[in-house]
């Protein structure tokens, strides 16, 4: 049957949406589908937009949606010729209403594509789509294993936390109304891939897979292009993160606050934070509040070796996240050899390492922790070069791209395996 030890695979990989410079997604499907296919498997990825950036030699399948999240027009309003099917209407109707529709929709059009080609592909791989249409593709026949980075239900538990308006509690939970399908979907998968333990014991809690029924196979990096550059001299006082200026869990607003404490007893001290500010964003406000609107830069639109070189430039790096189910922004910088700042929240003491050895880490959401550990690294050369050494030889053990497709691949065999003939 297929699936044999050391038979390819033909794989079918799904994601919703596959910005290969924004979030995981695009990052995971990119670096994963590369070495699928370098160990001598066929991969096609299948995406909604904006569509990933793939390796040569990887076919790209687009599922268009009708794109009402482009950057440039959010939350846009199509032209009525736009609409070609009753699942291109479910998608505007549900954003109407508040709702997250690309989950639901992506995997509706993806079965559609899918269903003429059963013969084509061996499995499917879902990366965290978990739409309806993804059980309708076990239905048709297909074996389906899936991703789950991490449960969505922590974002929006921060995000409600985070704030007071009874109108912005409302539009939360309606913008979240999809963790219910996913939350369905996952419990009648056979089989869950995660990236962390401390994921796998948090989807068994807010989504209620069985443990049994999850492989923890941690994603990698591109560790010879994240790597140091001796050429490229550190800038003083440079601190570099890649926290988004919108997303609560990501914590940029206590390390903003932190660089504000930094700054009064280093005046050199400033931050560079890779992404873009969204309009309407409250950064700018806090920013204004700390007085520390000269020493806060934001870079977007950088390309990856743009990335390399301000991780070069940077004297520390810092993941402030209040939680993480894994944490590519870590590993990253670990690989560029850049001394790192992270918090103990979600994943990350698991993935850096929680005995000091190879990062400083922190309680999640303390400014003041925050500060310590920045000024404790910036007045020490040796110990950030320490640490710099560490945490990518660290990384060069743990969390390569080829150890994660092997791992990958060995849960396909598993799902293959356990299918009746």
């Amino acid at each position: 049957m297929a699936g044999t030890e050391g038979t390819p695979l033909r794989i079918a990989l799904l994601a919703y949406r596959g910005n290969p410079h924004s979030g995981g997604q695009g990052v995971y499907v990119h670096h994963l589908s590369r070495q699928l296919l370098e160990l001598g498997h066929h991969v096609e990825v299948f995406s909604g937009q904006p569509y990933p950036r793939l390796a040569d030699g990887v076919p790209l399948v687009e599922v268009p949606s009708l794109d009402l999240y482009r950057p440039d027009d959010p939350f846009r309003v199509p032209h009525p010729r736009e609409f070609r099917d009753g699942i291109d209407v479910l998608e505007f109707a549900l954003m109407c209403t508040a709702g997250f529709p690309e989950p639901l929709t992506f995997s509706l059009r993806a079965r559609r594509v899918l269903r003429p080609r059963r013969g084509d592909f061996d499995i499917v791989h879902d990366n965290q789509c978990l739409g309806h249409g993804i059980l309708g593709l076990a239905r048709d026949g297909f074996p389906v294993v899936a991703t789950l980075h991490h449960p969505i239900a922590v974002d929006r538990r921060l995000e409600l936390d985070q704030t007071r308006s009874p109108v912005r509690q409302v539009t939360l939970r309606r913008w979240y109304g999809f963790l219910r399908m996913q939350a369905r979907v996952a419990q009648r998968l056979g089989r869950i891939i995660t990236v962390s333990e401390s994921s796998k014991r948090d989807i068994a809690q807010h989504m209620g897979v069985a443990p049994e029924r999850m492989a923890v196979v941690p994603v990698g990096v591109d560790h010879e292009h994240f790597r140091p550059l001796p050429h490229i001299g550190r800038v003083p006082g440079r601190i570099m993160t890649t926290a988004s200026a919108d997303v609560a869990l990501k914590g940029l607003v206590p390390l903003l606050e932190a660089v504000a404490k930094v700054r009064t007893e280093r005046d050199d001290a400033h931050l560079v934070v890779v992404g873009k500010q969204r309009d309407g964003s409250t950064v700018p406000a806090t920013i204004a509040r700390l007085g520390i609107e000269g020493a806060v830069t934001f870079a977007s639109g950088v390309d990856d070796q743009r990335l390399v070189e301000l991780y070069a430039e940077a004297e520390v790096a810092v993941v402030p996240s209040l939680y993480e189910g894994f944490s590519l922004p870590a590993i990253e910088a670990m690989a560029a050899g850049v001394p790192l700042v992270a918090t103990t929240g979600g994943a990350l003491p698991e993935v850096v390492g929680s005995n000091g050895d190879n990062a400083l880490t922190v309680a999640p959401g303390d400014p003041g922790a925050l500060a310590t550990a920045i000024l404790r690294l910036l007045a020490a050369p040796r110990l950030r070069e320490r640490l710099g050494g560490a945490g990518r030889a660290h990384v060069l053990d743990r969390y390569t791209w080829a150890a994660t497709a092997r791992a990958t691949v060995e849960q396909y065999r598993a799902a293959l395996e356990s299918r009746p003939c």
